[in-house]
């Protein structure tokens, strides 16, 4: 029978040990995309692969798992956007805290993996919540008045990547990451501004329509199976 102690020393090492797996497996997708290997993101976390496989069955069950714990954090920021008085500051602050988690990061996957039951309320409560801080910061004369939900999740996904800061990280150039994050809080806050309301000139095109997200995550259905006759496939 194991001590006490020691079965809380293996579940701290067990945390840690899933924290760098999520953690890993968001970098190698952002670098790698959704062909990422499993043996990639073991590495970068720093684990070997029996225990990446005795935390998650499949590759699909651990992207699964990032992408609901990403629904989280994107609900998490929203709600506290709401809870700011100012609606301005709500949402920057809401924009600025998914640019910074890796929001958006997770498109690849995106048509790869079945979307559970718990991924598809958190994404509805999601965009309730961000057509809300939409909703009162229009109400409020601060973002300008043909800028959608839609607009703000598809800028949050194009800010959310950062090819430099992946280029460095693989490169192991440590000494310059530093100053690459500096560079990307200043593009994003550029990013951010061109929302307000003091902008007149309109925005090229029609109003982007959340099909855009939607149908991106339908997973595509499985190729027939090929026969071995008429096949065309020796052996």
């Amino acid at each position: 029978m194991s001590a006490p102690g020691n079965r809380g020393r293996r579940q701290a090492e067990a945390e840690r040990n899933d924290r760098a797996l999520l953690q890993a497996a968001r970098e190698v997708l952002a670098a790698d995309g959704a062909h990422a290997s499993v043996a990639s993101i073991a590495a970068r976390a720093g684990v070997g692969i029996g225990s990446l496989y005795r935390r998650y069955r499949t590759k699909e069950e651990l992207f699964q798992r990032l992408s609901a714990l990403s629904l989280e954090h994107w609900n998490e920021a929203a709600e506290r956007g709401l809870a700011d008085d100012d609606p301005w500051r709500g949402l920057k602050g809401f924009i600025t805290a998914c640019v910074e988690f890796g929001q958006g990061s997770l498109s690849p996957v995106a048509g790869t993996i079945e979307v559970t039951e718990q991924m598809a309320a958190s994404s509805a409560r999601g965009d309730e919540l961000l057509a809300a801080l939409v909703a009162r910061a229009h109400e409020a004369g601060v973002l300008r008045a043909d800028v959608t939900a839609v607009d703000i999740s598809l800028l949050i996904e194009q800010l959310g990547t950062s090819p430099l800061l992946d280029q460095l990280r693989k490169q192991g150039r440590d000494d310059l990451v530093g100053a690459a994050m500096e560079a990307r809080a200043r593009l994003v806050t550029i990013a951010v501004d061109g929302l307000r309301a003091v902008h007149t000139e309109p925005l090229p095109g029609g109003a982007p329509s959340g099909g855009l997200f939607t149908e991106r995550w339908a997973r595509a259905p499985e190729p027939p199976a090929t026969g071995a006759r008429g096949s065309g496939r020796a052996g």
